[in-house]
């Protein structure tokens, strides 16, 4: 059994490598699927995830070992800020929301972590993250193939991309199930690999993009505009990623042994997220955030050095200019998407009702049933309020109110 190896210690570069590969193919899947599931470049979505965990680290002053990739919270959200105001006011949306976490870190470096639990209880942040996962449910369908037009019907045996996303899903869940030590980690990478494969075999990938693009190029880069509804929908996300965040934290402090939050400290692991987050917004990447599949990867391992996730993203920077693995992702069909988005989008639902269940959340108490009850129906429903030019609907309309509802209801309801 391999020994443990510090945050500190530094291992021989033919050691180093491999296992920084392992992080990276950790998040791959995940953090490629955002962009293209919102519009952007995954090129980028990369570039940002590897400066993202530089900064991070620096923030941190090399003690957490910790790898950013594209987070999901934000995928309706900046969908719905592209589709209105395009993705420069998308990308002023997410860098304010970067801000957020600088401001919350501060806070938290003044006066400590006591009121995040009175803003934000498990019962709050427990049905946000619910409503994030089946408020995507509807675009995983409909990628599959499996969400007919009026007066269609879909007919499996007449369609590839049926076939193909069914199968994708199908690799997936065998190896979330059955596969054990690192490959347990990445069944979103395997299952899109997979189903890139089948979708070959089916005819429904064209690699001549592939072949005609260049090895190595500057991606597309995309710079912010100023857009206050934009910041208004997005930024609000922000306080359920940052939860997320301290979750994170919470579990490699189990893993290292060590008290992270207290050195270097939860302040320092915020600002370094949310200075990320507002540096990819501005050249085109998606937000960041930690990830639980990287933790999973220094479970395996026992290496918790934060040299291995330094170069996992110096390996991430430089994927991100092979032009030709940019236009390869670009070329994944949209079924195999689909059908690893049904196995993705439900597992971020069942986090949110796991975390209702670990915290306990008593559902006999009337207050708890309302915060739940408005966060779901206005989130998932779609709900949408307007003032002048600034819109705000779904999760984020969802997250405010059941701050607000939160916080005016009697705690003995």
């Amino acid at each position: 059994m391999r020994q443990i190896i510090d945050v500190h210690e530094k291992l021989p570069l033919w050691e180093t490598i491999p296992l920084s590969i392992q992080h990276l193919f950790a998040m791959f899947g995940a953090t490629i699927l955002v962009p293209i599931l919102t519009g952007m470049d995954p090129s980028l979505a990369l570039l940002g995830s590897g400066i993202g965990t530089f900064t991070y680290i620096i923030c941190t002053k090399g003690q957490i070992p910790a790898y950013l990739g594209s987070s999901f919270a934000f995928i309706v959200p900046i969908q719905v800020a592209i589709k209105n105001w395009g993705l420069p006011a998308a990308l002023f949306g997410c860098m304010v929301a970067g801000l957020l976490y600088v401001v919350v870190a501060a806070v938290i470096y003044r006066i400590g972590t006591d009121w995040i639990d009175r803003l934000l209880p498990p019962v709050v942040v427990g049905s946000v993250v619910i409503v994030i996962g089946l408020g995507l449910a509807r675009t995983a369908v409909d990628m599959a193939g499996l969400l007919p037009q009026p007066g269609e019907t879909v007919h499996l045996l007449s369609s590839p991309g049926v076939w193909t996303a069914l199968f994708t899903l199908a690799v997936a869940i065998i190896a979330n199930v059955y596969f054990k030590g690192i490959l347990s980690v990445i069944p979103i990478l395997i299952g899109i690999v997979s189903g890139y494969v089948f979708a070959l075999s089916q005819g429904l990938v064209d690699l001549t993009p592939i072949k005609e693009a260049a090895w190595f190029a500057i991606p597309n880069f995309v710079t912010p505009r100023f857009s206050l509804p934009a910041a208004l929908l997005i930024a609000p996300v922000a306080v359920v990623s940052i939860t997320e965040h301290i979750g994170h934290l919470l579990v490699t402090n189990n893993i290292v042994g060590r008290d992270l939050g207290r050195d270097p400290g939860l302040h320092r692991s915020i600002l370094g997220d949310g200075l990320a987050t507002s540096l990819a917004a501005l050249f085109g990447s998606p937000p960041n955030t930690t990830y639980g599949e990287n933790i999973g990867v220094m479970a395996i391992t026992k290496v918790y050095s934060v040299w291995v996730i330094g170069w996992a993203a110096a390996i991430a920077i430089v994927f991100a200019f092979v032009q030709k693995l940019g236009v390869a992702i670009q070329t994944i069909p949209q079924s195999v998407l689909g059908g690893i988005s049904i196995l993705l989008f439900g597992t971020i639902a069942s986090a949110g009702v796991r975390m209702l269940v670990e915290s306990q959340v008593d559902f006999s108490k009337n207050r708890n049933l309302i915060l739940a009850s408005v966060i779901l129906v206005i989130g998932i429903g779609g709900a949408e309020l307007s003032a002048g030019s600034f819109t705000v609907s779904g999760m984020p309309l969802a997250t405010i109110v059941g701050i607000v509802l939160n916080l005016i209801l009697p705690q003995e309801a």
